[in-house]
């Protein structure tokens, strides 16, 4: 039996390694640029993952890496678009262990100095995440979990808030503008009726914030694996529930949640279209 020991204190240390790295921008006007999605890119963004993807090569050197910088193809970039050899050999392994990496959850804060961006890192094997670290670099905040090892946040133990009902919790949201379409904006219309408050309290940090008992529920219309790939183990472990509108625990779903094993059936009522 894989007791994953190993993969959590790799993934704890290197999401710490990774946020120090990123601290050395951090509020020091750090350039940004547009990807083709309009989201934007910094040096510190590349950076972290490059450093994230050179770990894993050299740790896990069979694993498969996906990460939202340079996808699977090879991640290190160079300036003429090549790969470096490490990273490739990584992200060219096989599909039963593949890491998902997002270095910044979050530059639109990180680049005008809101500190609840996040580090990700998260290891899905035969389709199920069995470790995930979220590290908060600004606000010096780690929240990490392994199938067997209950959720932390800083080395503490860390549970999901037990509220008896929706008309008792907080809910949270990233950006507003995704709730446009009429069957999001509908759903959301049904939550605020059914929650007893509302707040944007941003991206990762959201769904961190329901595994640690601070909230009950953080949904998210749009979300890319990488946005997403430590939190069904943090969830689970924390005792909650991290997965798309149907039920499913994934992070392949591109309208997912956080919330409460006692609160999940609540909730889906409300978000089914």
């Amino acid at each position: 039996m894989t007791t994953w020991d190993a993969e959590l204190e790799f993934a704890v240390e290197t999401a710490w390694i990774a946020g120090q790295l990123t601290l050395e921008f951090f509020r020091h006007g750090v350039e940004e640029e547009l990807k083709s999605d309009r989201s934007p890119v910094t040096e510190a963004d590349r950076g972290a993952e490059e450093l994230i993807r050179s770990r894993i090569a050299e740790t896990f050197p069979g694993d498969s890496i996906v990460g939202e910088e340079f996808g699977t193809g090879g991640g290190m970039a160079s300036a003429d678009g090549d790969a470096g050899g490490a990273a490739q050999a990584a992200s060219d392994g096989g599909a039963e262990r593949r890491w998902y990496i997002d270095p910044i959850d979050g530059t639109r804060s990180f680049v005008r100095g809101v500190p609840l961006y996040g580090i990700l890192i998260g290891l899905e094997v035969e389709g199920r995440v069995e470790v995930g670290v979220a590290h908060f670099p600004g606000i010096g905040e780690t929240v990490a979990a392994a199938s067997g090892h209950g959720c932390t946040l800083n080395g503490e133990p860390a549970q999901i808030r037990e509220t008896a009902s929706l008309a008792e919790s907080y809910v949270s949201f990233g950006d507003p503008g995704l709730f446009v379409d009429s069957r999001h904006r509908k759903a959301w219309q049904r939550m605020m009726n059914h929650t007893a408050y509302r707040v944007g309290w941003s991206d990762a940090y959201g769904h961190a914030l329901v595994a640690t008992g601070r909230l009950e529920l953080m949904v998210d219309p749009r979300m890319s694996a990488w946005d997403c790939g430590p939190f069904p183990v943090i969830l689970r472990e924390a005792g909650g529930y991290f997965g798309d509108w149907d039920g499913n625990e994934t992070i392949h779903g591109d309208r997912v949640f956080s919330t409460t094993r006692r609160l999940l059936p609540e909730v889906l009522e409300l978000l089914a279209d």
